[in-house]
């Protein structure tokens, strides 16, 4: 695994802010569809908790059908192409609202933000 340690929340706790990094890992193609997922314990090493609470944040990814457990084999990213895009574009809409509110309450018009935006893509 090549990521970078995660700095957890104190106000979150933290097989939530497990989830998450983890959904991000999934729908950004870090972890391949289909792809066998690292063990519990290598889990728990990388991201330095609990195995208990890794084993937490995975049950609510197979709660969330991102996951799916093969007797013996250990945990897998689903084979569902058309989820994984279901979820990256709530993501996708959830930072866009998120970042408009906030560059319209610093008094930015939509006109402004999208020539930025063009601006910054060249």
């Amino acid at each position: 695994m090549v990521f970078m340690e995660m700095k957890f929340d104190n106000n979150i706790p933290i097989y939530i802010q497990l989830v998450d990094d983890l959904k991000m890992s999934i729908i950004s193609g870090k972890y391949e569809v289909g792809g066998r997922l690292p063990s519990v314990r290598e889990l728990a090493i990388f991201y330095k908790v609990n195995p208990n609470t890794i084993q937490k944040a995975l049950a609510e990814l197979e709660t969330e059908s991102l996951i799916y457990t093969e007797r013996t084999n250990g945990k897998y990213v689903t084979k569902d192409e058309a989820l994984i895009k279901k979820i990256q574009k709530n993501y996708l809409e959830q930072l866009t609202e998120k970042y408009l509110l906030q560059m319209q309450e610093l008094g930015y018009k939509l006109e402004d933000i999208i020539k930025y935006l063009i601006e910054i893509e060249k």
